[in-house]
């Protein structure tokens, strides 16, 4: 699997842009909305003249209502089922515009266009168009007019939508990329310093060998307790991208302190000279953690202040809790602010998206979002078991 592939699996799509639940509701309330109010009353006002036939037009009205339900799932098929409808609400009436009639089959392509692969957008756009001689049979040039016209406007707008979400998408690959790449420095960090010690244990081992075996034994112990923590941390090295910077880029410059569980004071004290009340909580013991799980709690606690800081309107204190056990390590961060995130969803932001590829990382999880009373929660669970 190449690395565009492994992104687009990160993202759990495979370029198609399938609407959450919430959001497919919406988008169905909404367009289904605009069709009973604009088709709906048209064929009330034409049928009036043909109460007969009214009644199954206005049954007709509602299947593409209905339809339209799953035009994020399925909008192909939606398309098919309101363009035939809709040219049915014609036949019975029609005294309704061609172009009334179809404002489902509109909508719909609308989603092919923004949802599907050009290729197949551009065959119903010309779909769409073979109706266009009935419009001009009807309403002449400006019939025909109006109608291409709303067809070429749906099929663009789609489109539009769908340029707007790869934007989305290659920005939100640019993040997850950065923070691997960081990951990968200071795990490569962390098995360096692993490795060295290993090397000055086996070299104490081998001088006191003979005369003294029991040291030898302690020693030879430390380096296998060190190289199984050493293999964890390369299972998460490989799962991240190479870290491909330039060593001489960087090797003058002096790096900061390990970032780590440890540090976590120091870091609520920079929170805190911003005027922001920062509460720390610790339960359980944080020594000995694998450092990749020590290092994702402390970037996960760090890049949830900075949202708190950069998104918590009114936001006046934060509370941290870190709670460690034996199989896991907790870590919930609670602002009081309100939030303008701009969406509660993992991965709404770049610093969301950190969190999330730190977490996965580590095979943990991880919960984000806009509590119920006000302010903004992120709550993730680490396994210490997958890395050690």
């Amino acid at each position: 699997m190449d690395r565009s592939r492994q992104l687009d699996d990160a993202f759990g799509g495979d370029g198609w842009d399938v609407a959450s639940p919430r959001a497919a509701r919406a988008l169905w309330w909404g367009s289904g909305g605009v069709v009973l109010a604009v088709l709906g009353t048209s064929v009330l006002v034409a049928g009036a003249e043909h109460l007969r036939r009214l009644p199954l037009a206005v049954v007709l009205v509602v299947t593409q209502t209905c339809a339209l339900r799953w035009q994020a799932r399925a909008p192909v098929a939606v398309l098919a089922v309101n363009a035939a409808t809709g040219l049915a609400v014609w036949a019975l009436l029609p005294a309704v515009s061609l172009t009334g009639a179809l404002l489902a089959a509109q909508i719909g392509l609308c989603a092919v266009s923004a949802t599907r692969p050009r290729r197949d957008s551009a065959w119903a756009l010309a779909a769409m168009c073979l109706p266009a001689p009935l419009a001009f049979g009807a309403g002449g040039g400006p019939g025909l007019t109006v109608y291409v016209l709303a067809v070429v406007l749906a099929w663009t707008a789609g489109q539009w939508r769908r340029a707007q979400r790869a934007r989305n998408r290659a920005e939100l690959r640019r993040a997850v990329v950065e923070e691997r790449a960081r990951i990968a420095r200071e795990v490569h960090d962390v098995v360096a310093h692993t490795l060295s010690v290993m090397v000055i244990q086996a070299g104490a081992a081998d001088d006191v060998f003979t005369q003294r075996p029991e040291q030898a034994r302690q020693a030879l112990r430390a380096i296998e307790t060190g190289a199984r923590s050493a293999l964890g941390e390369l299972r998460l090295l490989l799962r991240a991208f190479r870290w491909e910077e330039d060593d001489d880029a960087v090797g003058g410059q002096q790096r900061e302190p390990e970032p780590s569980l440890a540090r976590l004071d120091e870091l609520a004290d920079s929170v805190r000279a911003t005027g922001i009340t920062v509460n720390l909580h610790r339960e359980g013991t944080t020594d000995g953690l694998p450092a990749a799980v020590d290092l994702a709690a402390y970037r996960i606690v760090q890049e949830a202040l900075t949202n708190t800081l950069r998104h918590a309107a009114g936001a006046d204190e934060v509370s941290v809790r870190v709670t460690a056990r034996g199989d896991c390590v907790q870590v919930r961060v609670v602002d009081n602010g309100s939030a303008s995130r701009g969406g509660s969803s993992v991965g709404a932001g770049r610093g969301l998206v950190g969190m999330k590829e730190r977490v996965r990382l580590v095979g943990g999880s991880l919960h984000a979002g806009a509590l119920p009373g006000g302010g903004f929660e992120v709550v993730a669970r680490l396994p210490v078991e997958r890395v050690s």
